[in-house]
C-alpha cells in the first residue's frame, strides 16, 4: 500500500468515500532560532471552542479539485494543509487512476481563501515547477463534527491502551483510555505516526519524568505521557485551535492544571518576540511528530530542551525520507532504533551528553 492510502491527520470519510484528511499542526520556521508567546490553558470543559456530541459546526466552503502528479501526491496534500485548505481527500485505489500520471486531489478551502495562492505556495514548497490545474466549486454548508465524529470508534493501540471518543464509552474500562474530542486538530491514535509515538511512550515512560510533547495536536501524546505515569507534560503547537483541543481533551482526562502546560508557537508571521517559557535542558523526554521540512530545520532548538541523556523521539517522517533524518540527528544522538508501520517511521534515541552545550 502506497503512502497516499494512509492517513496522517484526523480520518474522516466525504461523501465519495474518500480518505479525507484535515489540518495538521505546521511548524514554518525561518532561520533564527523561533520565539512564542504562549497561551494560559484553563482546563474547564466549558472553555474549549470544540463542539460536543450533540452540537454542530456547519458552514460553507470551497470544493477544489486539483490534478496532482501521482510521484509528489503525499507531500502535496500535507503542504495544501499547511498553506490553508481545510481538507485534503485522496482516492488512492481508483482504478481509473491506475495508469495515469496524475492523481485527483479533493481539497476544501474555507470561502474567503485564496485559493491560487495557496495551491502556488505548496506546490513550490515541494519543488514543483508548475501550478498544478483545478477547478473550484461552491459546496454546500456541511456538517463537518459530525462526520468527523462518524468514522472515529474506538482505537485499541495496544493491549491494555484505548484511544475513545468522547462520545462514546471505553470498551474496556479498566484499561488506560485516553478520552479524545480532537476536533479539528491531529491526533486519534489511528494514524501509523501516533501510534508508533504512544508505543514508543508507553516503553519509555517508567515513572516521574518530565515529558515534552513538540507538536502537540489534540494533546494525545502529552495526555498518555501522564497517564502512563510522568510527572509532568508540556505541549507547544503552532495552531491555536490545537491548543484549544488539547486544553479540552485535558478536562476529559481529569488532567490537573498544573501538570500539563500548553504553549502556542508562531509562524513565521506572529511572533511577540518571546521565547517560549520552558526550559533548555528541562525533559526527560522529548517526542515530536510534525513534518519533514520542521522536523529537519528544528532539529537543535527541539534537542536543547532535552536533558542530557534523554530519550528523544522523531516520527511523522515516510520511510523513504528516513535517510536524511537520520543524517541530521545521528550527531546528536546514540543507540538510535527505528520502529516502522507501513510506509510511517518513528526514531528514537538518546541525546548525546557531549553535544550538551552546543
Amino acid at each position: 500500500m502506497s503512502a497516499w492510502n494512509f492517513i496522517k491527520h484526523f480520518p474522516c470519510k466525504n461523501l465519495s468515500g474518500h480518505i479525507l484528511r484535515v489540518r495538521p499542526r505546521c511548524f514554518f520556521t525561518s532561520s533564527t532560532p523561533p520565539t512564542s508567546f504562549s497561551i494560559s490553558a484553563s482546563f474547564s470543559s466549558s472553555s474549549s471552542c470544540f463542539p460536543s456530541a450533540t452540537e454542530s459546526l456547519a458552514a460553507p466552503y470551497l470544493s477544489v479539485r486539483i490534478h496532482c502528479p501521482k510521484h509528489v501526491v503525499d507531500p502535496f496534500s500535507e503542504a495544501l494543509l499547511c498553506f490553508g485548505a481545510s481538507s485534503v481527500s485522496v482516492d488512492g485505489d481508483n482504478e481509473s487512476t491506475a495508469s495515469s500520471k496524475e492523481i485527483c486531489v479533493e481539497s476544501i478551502f474555507p470561502v474567503d481563501q485564496e485559493v491560487k495562492m495557496c495551491i502556488s505556495q505548496a506546490a513550490n514548497s515541494i519543488g514543483l515547477k508548475e501550478i498544478p490545474n483545478f477547478q473550484v466549486e461552491m459546496g454546500d454548508e456541511i456538517d463537518w463534527i459530525a462526520k468527523n465524529q462518524e468514522s472515529f470508534q474506538p482505537v485499541e493501540i495496544a493491549e491494555g491502551l484505548w484511544i475513545v471518543p468522547e462520545w462514546t464509552s471505553p470498551p474496556v474500562a479498566e484499561a488506560v483510555n485516553i478520552i479524545l474530542n480532537p476536533g479539528f486538530a491531529f491526533g486519534t491514535g489511528e494514524h501509523p505516526t501516533t501510534k508508533l509515538c504512544l508505543l514508543l511512550l508507553q516503553n519509555l515512560i517508567k515513572g516521574g519524568e518530565a515529558f515534552l510533547d513538540y507538536g502537540t495536536g489534540s494533546g494525545i501524546l502529552a495526555i498518555a505521557a501522564l497517564k502512563f505515569g510522568a510527572a509532568s507534560s508540556a505541549g507547544v503547537d503552532i495552531d491555536p485551535l490545537a491548543i484549544e483541543s488539547a486544553t479540552h481533551n485535558a478536562a476529559l482526562n481529569n488532567i490537573q492544571l498544573e501538570k500539563l502546560e500548553l504553549h502556542l508557537a508562531p509562524s513565521e508571521n506572529t511572533s511577540s518576540g518571546k521565547e517560549l517559557p520552558l526550559r533548555k535542558e528541562q525533559f526527560d523526554v522529548v517526542i515530536a511528530n510534525i513534518l519533514l521540512n520542521p522536523v529537519m530545520e528544528l532539529a537543535d532548538y527541539i534537542l536543547s530542551f532535552a536533558k542530557p541523556g534523554a530519550t528523544i523521539g522523531i516520527s511523522g517522517i515516510l520511510s523513504e525520507q528516513l535517510p536524511s533524518v537520520l543524517e541530521r540527528y545521528s550527531p546528536f544522538l546514540e543507540d538510535i532504533s527505528v520502529a516502522t508501520i507501513g510506509d510511517w517511521v518513528c526514531i528514537s534515541g538518546t541525546k548525546k551528553k557531549e553535544l550538551i552545550d552546543n
